[in-house]
């Protein structure tokens, strides 16, 4: 299948195991990683970068398969996840940067396809959470009021 706005097939690269079994070497337990999920997500951390941090400083290969709920569910329990989804959310900061740099260099083509493409996604998204009831039916994009948004 090729990419959404190239015409590029998708590169190799490692991919999780079959198995979904929790391996025998992960010595923290559910209720320990739940706490260190609330934890990080009080601190400000995405739910990509809580993750990582599991994964590389805590020896966490999969949260959802050690507690049965991924990271933005145990967010959603404990009431820490944004109005704005987290993709959703690096979209609008991808378009801010892009619109704030055809401020300065206004003949850059390449750079306004690429606020295209980037807000087409966006609108995209925007559909789907409306749909999904992860964003209110009155939330829209408007690229003059994202900055406040996202900041």
């Amino acid at each position: 299948m090729a990419r959404m706005h190239a015409r590029v097939k998708g590169k190799s690269r490692s991919h999780r195991p079959l198995k979904a079994d929790v391996p025998k070497w992960v010595e923290k337990k559910p209720k320990e990683i739940e706490t260190l999920v609330v934890k990080f997500g009080k601190q400000g951390m995405s739910s990509a970068l809580i993750g990582l941090t599991l994964r590389d400083s805590y020896g966490v290969p999969s949260v959802k398969n050690i507690t049965n709920k991924s990271i933005t569910q145990i967010l959603k329990e404990n009431k820490l996840t944004e109005e704005i989804p987290e993709d959703l959310k690096n979209l609008i900061k991808r378009a801010i940067a892009i619109r704030k740099h055809l401020e300065t260099n206004k003949k850059d083509n390449v750079s306004k396809r690429g606020l295209k493409l980037t807000e087409s996604k966006i609108l995209r998204l925007q559909g789907y959470y409306k749909d999904n009831k992860v964003l209110p039916a009155t939330w829209n994009y408007n690229p003059k009021r994202a900055q406040l948004m996202v900041n």
